[in-house]
């Protein structure tokens, strides 16, 4: 029996399998979404992506379902007992970002409509379709992540460095960096 061809870095690991073969590249316009993914893609920096996915249900509990209105109101307790929550990485500084980014979330919906508005003006309003053949073809970042990074940085969001930031364009299909010989690339 064929198996599918999918992207390199994904095989032979069922848990980043099912994300790459459900969600990953897929063009998410839904700011809930959107806010996930900046919450997990900052957890992520300096770990691994399956690290994150394997407490993606403990973010979901701690982070009140990835509703950006409730955690933009998380007091200095709920914070402390983020803390202390072994379901994710209770590192202080990407906590009080993802409470301090929220609220920076829900000024960026304020002024253009929603986050996607947004954040599809760094590609021109359209999902970047790139050609790649192997994994090593694909960059850390591009000028459109370093676009993008440098105004969140300007509007005081934190964790959101380029590479970061390109990652989060891949996972919400802002950037299609499918392989070309993957079953999801079209």
């Amino acid at each position: 029996m064929k198996t599918k061809n999918r992207c390199s870095w994904c095989e032979g690991n069922e848990i980043y399998e099912k994300y790459h073969d459900e969600e990953w590249g897929e063009h998410v316009k839904d700011d809930k979404k959107l806010f996930e993914f900046l919450i997990l893609e900052g957890a992520q920096a300096g770990l691994s992506w399956l690290t994150i996915l394997k407490r993606r249900d403990g973010y979901k509990k701690a982070f009140a379902d990835f509703d950006v209105e409730k955690v933009a109101r998380f007091t200095e307790n709920k914070i402390q007992k983020l803390l202390l929550d072994p379901g994710i990485i209770r590192n202080k500084l990407k906590v009080r970002a993802a409470v301090s980014n929220a609220k920076l979330f829900i000024e960026v919906q304020k002024e253009f409509g929603s986050f996607y508005n947004y954040s599809m003006q760094f590609t021109g309003g359209k999902q970047i379709v790139n050609k790649r053949k192997k994994v090593s073809d694909i960059p850390a970042t591009s000028l459109e992540s370093d676009a993008f990074s440098k105004d969140l940085k300007k509007r005081g969001f934190k964790f959101v460095g380029s590479t970061i930031i390109y990652a989060h364009m891949q996972a919400t299909g802002m950037v299609n960096d499918h392989l070309t010989s993957c079953f999801r690339y079209k």
